[in-house]
């Protein structure tokens, strides 16, 4: 239908007052390429989906679409297409002209507008509701209603505000199906702002996680799980514990040891710091696993603080001397063969291949 568009966001920042809401970030989405802002509230995401889209204006640096540089283009000339939050669909319209509507102020003639909405419709298997208003349609239907609008344009990208958020969790699960299959089908550039770290694993072909309006990691999602850049990334992904010290040695290897408040000590992989400098390390949490007698450089003893079950497996959360809350995924067989209680003491280890070196965002 589209042809797809990179899209290049070159030393971009946002201000607002005395508040800098993104800072100087730089981006490149390949075209063709499914990417997920990702990050907590108030990290930047929205407002650098707002700008790409031309909602926002920049405070400086450049968004180049495609051959294009856009920045101080109306949305309009843009060739990008916004999906909100809230679908933002007229009740009073039916289906069918709320996704012609745009045409229709493009001055495109009824026959040929409506032939394009109906094909539209068809796409997103919402052609038999073409004549219901939107308060006649569930959550879901909306919003497929609200993705025709937007691709009737034929955009270079789409762009995508939180569109699952206001759907319930089995819905949601469907949805992220049907975008990955319409994204695959069109081929066009999509850009999809969430802060479900699921989802955006789920979705995309690229993860860009936010935090205090700054890229901290803009990777695969294999990668960003795999391999977190930062100690943010890898708390906020929330399947690596992470452990804050100070290098006490190095080896020619690249592995570090590295001393915890409490003056114990672990080994670690991945890093080139002089003894002094401070480190954070991050462990897998479905890696850690409960032994008779743990390497005190590959793991600790510790006291259960909490035990979570999730049907194939089962979370505990357990202290250790200077180490608050760490995580262990535990197979639920091998849990229940020896089941713990909060406040039991239990020793848990792990391979030093494990124990990543994290990197340090510039500040």
């Amino acid at each position: 239908m589209s042809k797809a568009a990179a899209i290049d966001i070159a030393s971009v920042s946002k201000v607002y007052g005395e508040t800098t809401a993104v800072h100087a970030v730089s981006l490149k989405i390949p075209a063709g390429s499914y990417c997920c802002l990702l990050g907590p509230s108030g990290c930047g995401k929205t407002s650098t989906l707002r700008m790409i889209a031309g909602h926002e204006s920049v405070s400086s640096g450049d968004i180049r679409l495609g051959n294009t540089v856009v920045t101080d283009l109306p949305p309009a000339r843009r060739g990008t297409a916004m999906m909100f939050q809230s679908y933002a669909l007229f009740p009073h319209l039916d289906v069918l002209d709320n996704v012609a509507f745009s045409l229709k102020m493009k001055g495109v003639s009824r026959d040929r507008r409506r032939e394009k909405a109906l094909d539209l419709l068809a796409l997103v298997q919402m052609e038999d509701y073409a004549g219901r208003r939107p308060a006649q349609l569930s959550g879901g239907q909306q919003q497929r209603v609200a993705l025709a609008r937007a691709l009737i344009t034929d955009p270079e990208a789409l762009l995508l505000d939180e569109p699952l958020s206001a759907l319930d969790p089995f819905l949601k699960i469907r949805m992220r199906a049907e975008l990955k299959k319409l994204q695959t089908s069109l081929g066009i550039t999509f850009v999809h702002v969430t802060h479900s770290q699921e989802e955006a694993m789920a979705l995309a072909d690229m993860i860009v996680v936010m935090n205090d309006g700054r890229i901290e990691q803009a990777a695969s999602p294999r990668t960003v799980f795999e391999r977190p850049a930062t100690a943010f990334v890898a708390r906020f992904m929330g399947d690596h514990n992470v452990i804050s010290g100070r290098v006490v040695a190095g080896a020619s290897d690249g592995s570090l040891s590295v001393q915890v408040g409490n003056g114990g000590t672990f080994t670690a992989t991945g890093g080139k710091l002089r003894p002094g400098e401070e480190v954070d390390i991050a462990i897998r949490t479905d890696r850690v696993r409960i032994v008779e007698s743990p390497d005190p450089d590959l793991g600790f003893k510790g006291t259960v603080g909490n035990v979570e079950y999730r049907g194939s497996s089962v979370r505990l959360s357990v202290n250790g001397a200077g180490i608050g809350d760490f995580s262990a995924i535990i197979d639920d067989a091998a849990y229940f063969t020896n089941p713990l209680s909060v406040g039991d003491a239990v020793p848990l280890a792990w391979k030093a291949e494990d124990a990543i070196v994290l990197g340090r965002l510039a500040s």
